[in-house]
């Protein structure tokens, strides 16, 4: 079965961060977090009720740049200072920074030999550092047509043939099933093709980015295509809700029970 997580950074945005990290632990949730208050790191530690399912891994600098690869490992070390802080064994990794908006700022390499021969060495470092932290983390690809323009792997299979070369169990796929709708569709397929890769799911829906069960993504279906391939990792909602948070809660929890 799966281990159903929602995020901090999408609901309950009336509440400050810890309360609204313990609502989503009420709820019955795992907490994936997009940021954090350092004020809150201690308690969320002591409570047995809370359990992060999924945190940032990196901050500032880039992967696909050789000049910001230093800058990017800066930030994955401080994020693998608080994952272990929380108790937190799964780390997302992206190409770099993202501004608040979700725009790319971080620079991207002009030749496309530059920018893969970078990524593939900052990966296996990142494998390194997750055998000796006892982590995982999980790469995402993101849409460039209507959230991240510039984005320089917005394609599933990008992050496939990468991971496939790396080697790591360490190193996984995230699969935002939103992006990819997007991006490319076809998501049933591409659960398949990824399957043995997988080291979180994202969901939401298409259009507006609600939870499932809003627009066109038969997400019962992909939740059959998951159990069928036999993942049975963390899949979070990552999701802005249409209406009540608790009602988007519990829609996301039905399409996936």
């Amino acid at each position: 079965m799966f281990q159903l997580s929602v995020c901090a950074g999408t609901v309950l945005q009336n509440l400050p961060f810890l309360e609204r990290v313990r609502e989503i632990a009420r709820a019955g949730f795992l907490i994936d977090l997009w940021g954090w208050d350092d004020t809150a790191l201690d308690e969320i530690a002591a409570d047995p009720n809370i359990t992060i399912g999924a945190m940032p891994g990196w901050g500032p600098g880039s992967i696909v740049h050789p000049d910001d690869v230093d800058i990017f490992f800066d930030g994955v070390r401080r994020n693998l200072e608080v994952a272990a802080r929380i108790g937190c064994r799964n780390l997302a990794i992206a190409t770099g920074e993202l501004n608040a908006k979700g725009e790319v700022v971080h620079r991207v390499a002009s030749h496309p030999a530059t920018l893969w021969i970078t990524l593939y060495k900052s990966f296996c470092q990142l494998a390194e550092l997750a055998e000796q932290h006892d982590v995982t983390f999980s790469f995402e690809m993101l849409n460039t047509k209507v959230d991240h323009a510039g984005y320089p792997l917005p394609l599933v299979e990008d992050g496939l043939r990468l991971i496939e070369q790396v080697g790591s169990t360490r190193i996984r796929l995230l699969l935002d099933i939103y992006h990819a709708q997007i991006e490319e569709g076809n998501v049933i397929e591409l659960i398949g093709q990824t399957a043995d890769y997988l080291g979180y799911v994202h969901v939401a829906d298409v259009p507006g980015r609600h939870e499932p069960g809003t627009g066109e993504i038969n997400y019962p279906l992909v939740a059959k295509a998951l159990r069928d391939a036999g993942y049975t990792g963390h899949v979070g909602m990552e999701a802005f809700p249409a209406g009540d948070d608790h009602q988007a809660m519990e829609r996301f929890r039905e399409a996936f029970s």
